[in-house]
């Protein structure tokens, strides 16, 4: 037997024991449930039954038989086109993500993402963190673009990690909205949490964690208007959940009430979303560092024809 500890993803929050280790390691439903049975599963350190339901960030143990299937979870080195390093040291390297990359591995997700790139063009990354998000302190959506930071040491890892919980980061975002937003300016503070009928979708719920979103009016066109954001908080889809809830969801986002026809008329296949700017306090230097990013050809093309 072999043990593997991860922390559960939010993917699987909610999710049976046995369910989850099927999905995690490749087992069947069966197998999963005899190891719960068996007390080879535990969750924050207590054994669990099969039945037993996960939340995201619990620990999650599991006495695997030998040669187990490797965990879906598992970086493996795969080269991530057009993803550029704008920036790298001994603490820290900073990616331009290009649409249709997740940050890392996650349960669903079979496409390419940030840590196998890096870990394909030969970087070594911090081992804090979960097993399958090692160095990472902060994330950008599959199909948002923009810029992102990965810890390469433990001491760049411990204080970026505290300085993104602190709020001592600054993101800035480009975004375009359906619409005009009035005021032309303003703050959306509205907590988000896990939409109760959607599993894979967030909302503005009075249980949701605290969520602040500064928008600021860049330039207005006929049927949409391009803003600047800049986010206090770092919640799941948070820009996407805010621009809806103001009822100005963000350009080619279906799923959160966008016109598809509007999307399809500027060329769109995803929410018009980038991370164009990122600054903070360098972990290894203290000096204060910021970095840019340009708009990707996609969003470019869509604003020419709006």
């Amino acid at each position: 037997m072999s043990s593997r500890t991860i922390l559960v993803p939010d993917g699987l929050d909610g999710e049976r024991v046995d369910a989850a280790i099927a999905r995690l390691y490749g087992l069947s439903r069966t197998k999963a449930a005899d190891l719960a049975d068996d007390g080879a599963v535990a969750v924050n350190a207590s054994p669990v039954a099969k039945s037993h339901r996960l939340t995201g960030g619990d620990l999650l143990e599991v006495a695997l038989p030998d040669s187990p299937t490797r965990s879906a979870l598992e970086v493996v080195a795969e080269p991530v086109p057009g993803m550029a390093v704008i920036h790298d040291d001994e603490d820290i390297v900073v990616v331009d993500k290009p649409v249709g990359v997740a940050a890392h591995p996650s349960v669903g997700w079979s496409g390419p993402n940030v840590l196998a790139g890096l870990k394909a063009a030969g970087y070594r990354i911090s081992t804090s963190g979960a097993s399958e998000r090692q160095g990472i302190v902060s994330r950008l959506d599959v199909g948002t673009s923009g810029l992102m930071v990965v810890c390469k040491s433990e001491r760049g890892y411990s204080r970026l990690k505290r300085a993104f919980k602190e709020r001592r980061v600054e993101k800035t975002y480009h975004t375009l909205v359906q619409g005009l937003p009035d005021p032309l300016m303003g703050t959306i503070d509205a907590p988000i949490g896990r939409h109760p009928a959607h599993d894979y979708k967030f909302a503005v719920m009075e249980s949701g964690k605290p969520a602040v979103t500064h928008y600021e009016l860049l330039e207005a066109f006929r049927h949409a208007s391009l803003l600047e954001v800049n986010l206090e908080t770092g919640r799941t889809h948070q820009i996407r959940v805010h621009m809806a809830a103001i009822k100005h969801p963000c350009v080619g986002d279906p799923l959160y009430g966008a016109d598809p026809v509007l999307a399809a008329r500027l060329g769109l296949e995803r929410q018009w979303l980038h991370a164009m700017e990122l600054g903070f306090e360098h972990p290894g230097s203290g000096e204060w560092v910021t970095f840019e990013s340009t708009y990707p050809a996609d969003l470019s093309a869509a604003l020419n024809r709006l």
